[in-house]
């Protein structure tokens, strides 16, 4: 499980042998949520609050989230993405 990025308390990763399409996890206490990388699409249950500044996040890094996607599915590689500021 390659921890792409942390911040406030919220831990975004992807998974090695994970399914299509493109996703993240995002875990935060006892919340789960997946972000389909190319729509946007969230499925689970997470804070409101918490849920805007993960979308935000995403916003700004979608291109190096697809990235890592297809890093980890070829190869197992991945970079860090820098924390929302």
């Amino acid at each position: 499980m390659p921890e792409i990025s942390r911040f406030l308390g919220m831990v975004i990763f992807m998974n090695f042998n994970d399914h299509n399409p493109p996703h993240f996890h995002v875990m935060y206490g006892d919340y789960h949520v997946t972000v389909e990388i190319q729509t946007g699409v969230v499925e689970g249950k997470f804070p409101k609050r918490a849920l805007a500044l993960i979308l935000e996040w995403y916003e700004q890094h979608r291109e190096e989230l697809l990235d890592n996607w297809n890093a980890i599915k070829s190869d197992g590689t991945f970079r860090k993405i820098q924390p929302l500021e």
